[in-house]
């Protein structure tokens, strides 16, 4: 898919100053994202992919800088504004986030019950809905997070995070503990979504076959700033390390590929 530069902005980063422990992990970094593409963002161990994602939706406090999402400053919302915000865009936490003492339905329909005021057969209809999309069996409906395997954890959890219907879906690590056959398939997943759907996903991974398979762009977090590019153009970038990461074994292959 073809996303244009110059179209609708649906996150807006201006001059991200954030710290972590008294280190600089953005120095004063831009960002924008576009309406309906898929953007991964890649660095190295430490360089704040994870902290940039929770920063956006507002799980994380920047020491400078702005960040609009879908036309609203995060860092002027609060209270009942900051939850209408939260409803427009759902999160994948890595391994799924879910709560062990509850079943996989129950997780799916926690944001239901916290943002609506459905009938419990509302609810159990959507996360059958949700659950059957993200292709878990609909006897998984009624199992515990401990009774799934990784791949299926992560599944329950992304439909927890597309359970009040978002425009926006941000993934952290979605890939991170997967065989490479299970991988593949949520990365298919991710992108049969995301068209469905018509969602902007915000993805960070560590994954480069994730890359390939799915994204529209790719932000590289290096050296405290960020460079943004496609697949193809930053398998060019001089710097070492994306010079590396793109060029390395791993990454020919997934170019080859």
């Amino acid at each position: 898919m073809s996303v244009s530069v110059g179209g609708d902005v649906v996150i807006r980063i201006d001059g991200l100053l954030t710290r972590v422990g008294g280190r600089v992990l953005h120095d004063h970094i831009d960002l924008e994202v576009f309406r309906g593409e898929v953007l991964g963002v890649v660095g190295s161990s430490g360089s704040g992919k994870s902290v940039l994602l929770r920063s956006i939706v507002g799980l994380e406090r920047p020491v400078g800088g702005r960040i609009e999402v879908l036309g609203e400053h995060v860092g002027d919302l609060h209270g009942d504004e900051l939850v209408r915000m939260q409803v427009r865009w759902g999160v994948l936490f890595q391994d799924g986030a879910l709560f062990g003492d509850q079943t996989v339905a129950q997780n799916v329909q926690i944001p239901l019950r916290e943002h609506t005021d459905l009938p419990q057969r509302l609810m159990d209809e959507i996360a059958s809905v949700r659950l059957g999309m993200v292709g878990l069996p609909h006897d998984a409906a009624g199992k515990y997070p401990a009774e799934l395997s990784g791949g299926m954890r992560k599944r329950a959890g992304l439909a927890r995070a597309l359970a009040l219907d978002p425009e926006l879906l941000f993934l952290d690590e979605p890939t991170a503990g997967l065989d490479p056959i299970s991988a593949s398939e949520f990365d298919v997943l991710i992108r049969d979504l995301q068209k469905s759907l018509h969602l902007t996903v915000f993805m960070v991974t560590h994954d480069i076959d994730t890359l390939r398979a799915t994204t529209d762009r790719i932000a590289v977090l290096v050296d405290r700033r960020i460079k943004i590019g496609t697949m193809a153009s930053l398998t060019r970038d001089p710097h070492p390390w994306i010079h590396e990461y793109f060029n390395g074994v791993r990454g020919r292959t997934a170019v080859a590929n």
